[in-house]
């Protein structure tokens, strides 16, 4: 299943889970907590992970490392601090709150670490109903993995983002091959995905829509409603990296933003977690 609603893929601690084989894939994972009374302890395994806060606040242990992660509100009051979670590694969460641990099959181990909001590079991508916003926590530029990446974009309501249509499913100069999980926060919303593997899914918080190979976009967000995703990327490359490849026919629409204003409401939040 592509589209993948919250309440439908949840198992123990975890409110979402997706791992390489419930998706049917190699590298990519996704688990999501709702934190409360009882701590949630597990393992990676042969996974490193990323401990991100979508609302409220943790704390993490792994290794015998204890991170306080602040975290926000919500995905809407601007970028969070995270935690690095290498293969291997006995973990303990505790808290209240939504958290996001974005997940990557992975050979090499890498020290537990923390990620202050504050260093989170914040992009303003595209021009008027184009415009979109990236935090770019743990981008191959932003912060380094083996071969987890994750960014999180913010759409306004009424704009489309993941646009123009796009994709990561060749290997060749300027794209790379890529599976990639949307999770979403927020909205309703539309999310488009075509060209061999074909979803059109309305979403909303807590949903899911794998994306193992084709083109995606774009992701819609209805008017009156903003609509955030996480999105989660790993592939067999060596070198970690976003390379994508635009659909032609579409191609075109980012000449058309030269001149267009930028949507006032973003950047969402910043400096306000």
């Amino acid at each position: 299943m592509s589209h993948i609603p919250f309440g439908t893929a949840g198992a123990g601690p975890w409110a979402v889970q997706v791992t390489p084989e419930s998706a049917g894939w190699t590298y990519c994972g996704l688990r999501i907590a709702d934190l409360g009374d009882e701590p949630v302890e597990f393992a990676t395994g042969a996974e490193e992970m990323l401990v991100l806060p979508l609302s409220g606040s943790c704390e993490v242990v792994a290794d015998g490392l204890r991170m306080a992660l602040h975290g926000r509100e919500s995905v809407f009051h601007g970028p969070s601090d995270f935690a690095y979670l290498p293969i291997r590694t006995s973990v303990r969460l505790s808290g209240r709150g939504r958290v996001a641990l974005p997940a990557a099959r992975a050979t090499r181990r890498l020290p537990v670490r923390y990620g202050p909001a504050a260093d989170v590079p914040v992009e303003i991508r595209g021009a008027g109903q184009s415009t979109r916003q990236v935090n770019n926590f743990c981008s191959p530029e932003a912060f380094d993995c083996d071969r987890l990446v994750a960014v999180e974009v913010l759409t306004p309501g009424g704009n489309w983002s993941s646009y123009p249509p796009h994709k990561h499913d060749t290997l060749r100069e300027g794209e790379a091959v890529l599976e990639e999980i949307y999770y979403f926060e927020g909205g309703p919303g539309y999310q488009r995905v075509y060209g061999g593997h074909d979803v059109l899914a309305e979403v909303a918080a807590g949903d899911v829509v794998l994306v193992p190979r084709g083109y995606h976009g774009p992701s819609m967000a209805a008017p009156g409603y903003d609509l955030y995703y996480l999105n989660v990327l790993a592939g067999p490359a060596e070198k970690r990296t976003m390379a994508f490849c635009d659909d032609p026919r579409h191609a075109w629409i980012r000449s058309s933003w030269s001149g267009q204003p930028i949507d006032p409401r973003v950047p969402f939040g910043r400096g306000e977690n």
